[in-house]
């Protein structure tokens, strides 16, 4: 996805500079070539040399090398790249970055480009929420930088909240996404993913195991094809893509209301599992048990049906929709039974059974299925099967 491409990264002075070293081999591994800068607090946590041996490149630390000087080298390191990446952006370097400084060969680099500039920001939940450094991220942002993060989550000081930097991966997908240009470039792709719940009570709720693994990797990739993706998940225990439009719902009407909000959309990927059924009326209170011992009656009603009723739009249909079907047994007929009743134009089939370890696993078997027939994928990583899909959709928007 990154082939051809070279990324200027500035690493900073923070405890997350350990996860510079893998955004370095996740680049290489997509294709991507890798520059990295070290500032001197970087050094406290990171050699050099390791950064080197990943990235197979010379690794810049001094503004006042002669020999990369006497070239202008860091007016040419920042001139060079396709992308400038700050991970981890401390505070103190965005700082600098806000208020033009240029003391050290970072912040030079920094202000001396005309290349974009992505920051993956890192520092304790205080420092993150402090209102002058929220003033530099305003600023930055307004300036045109691009930000990725920071998480939420426990940090190295032993605090909670936000300030972790974004994982590796999130700000691999980020990078695509700055710099795509594939054949999915100026098409609107909408992906719903991750389980529904419905409600019982305010405490029990009616759900399935879909972990949303592999909508997210759909998503990616379709986002690193060139696609503006929509992102419409459920309460999935993977966390969504980073470089992507979410929008976080809960129930299946609630999904289906944000699915035409977010029309149109040239293609319509509906990898969600959703619940087919819900409370014909949640309870309001908690279900208590009572004396006799016998369960409550729970008056069930059919959730609608997000495929077939936005496959058979009149109006403002997507060009393509894809829908899913998870199958335990006939996988094969079930699915092409299931994609002619629904009116979808390909659905993508997959055994679930507990055996398969498919639902809520890391790999996938999948067969796609459109009016042409059943063409079965061999087992492979949820990753790999997403970018396989995501080819075969920008084949078909083409």
């Amino acid at each position: 996805m990154l082939a051809g491409k070279r990324i200027l990264l500035v690493i900073g002075g923070g405890i997350a500079a350990f996860k510079a070293l893998e955004l370095i081999r996740l680049i290489r591994k997509e294709g991507g070539a890798v520059t990295p800068v070290l500032t001197n607090a970087a050094k406290e946590f990171v050699t050099p040399l390791s950064a080197s041996a990943l990235a197979a490149e010379k690794v810049y630390t001094d503004l006042f090398d002669l020999t990369d000087e006497a070239e202008m080298g860091h007016i040419e390191l920042s001139r060079s790249a396709d992308l400038l990446v700050v991970a981890p952006a401390t505070a103190d370097l965005m700082a600098k970055m806000a208020g033009g400084h240029a003391d050290d060969l970072a912040s030079t680099l920094l202000m001396a480009t005309d290349t974009p500039v992505l920051v993956a920001p890192a520092m304790n939940v205080r420092m993150w929420l402090n209102p002058a450094n929220q003033r530099n991220v305003a600023l930055l942002e307004g300036d045109g930088v691009h930000r990725v993060g920071p998480d939420e989550g426990d940090m190295a000081c032993g605090e909670y909240g936000p300030g972790r930097m974004a994982e590796p991966q999130a700000i691999l997908a980020a990078i695509v996404e700055r710099l795509a240009d594939g054949p999915l470039k100026g098409r609107h792709i909408l992906v719903t993913s991750g389980p529904t719940t419905e409600p019982i009570d305010p405490v029990r709720y009616i759900a399935n195991r879909s972990s949303g693994a592999q909508g997210t990797a759909i998503a990616q990739a379709l986002a690193g094809l060139g696609a503006r993706v929509t992102f419409i998940t459920g309460p999935a225990t993977v966390p969504p893509p980073q470089s992507v439009t979410v929008i976080k719902v809960e129930t299946a009407q609630e999904m289906l209301d944000a699915v035409r909000a977010t029309l149109p959309a040239d293609a319509a990927i509906f990898a969600a599992a959703v619940a087919d059924w819900r409370m014909a009326t949640a309870s309001g209170g908690k279900i208590k048990k009572d004396k006799s011992g016998k369960p409550p009656a729970l008056e069930l009603t059919e959730n609608p049906d997000i495929l077939a009723t936005i496959s058979k739009l009149k109006k403002g249909r997507p060009r393509l929709i894809v829908g899913f079907a998870a199958e335990t047994d006939d996988v094969i007929k079930n699915a092409t039974a299931k994609r002619k009743r629904k009116g979808c134009d390909w659905i993508v089939a997959n055994d679930v059974s507990p055996e398969t370890g498919i639902m809520g696993g890391s790999e996938n078997a999948v067969t796609l299925i459109d009016a042409d027939g059943a063409d079965s994928w061999p087992r492979a990583t949820k990753d790999q099967v997403a970018r396989r899909l995501a080819q075969r959709i920008a084949d078909a928007l083409s």
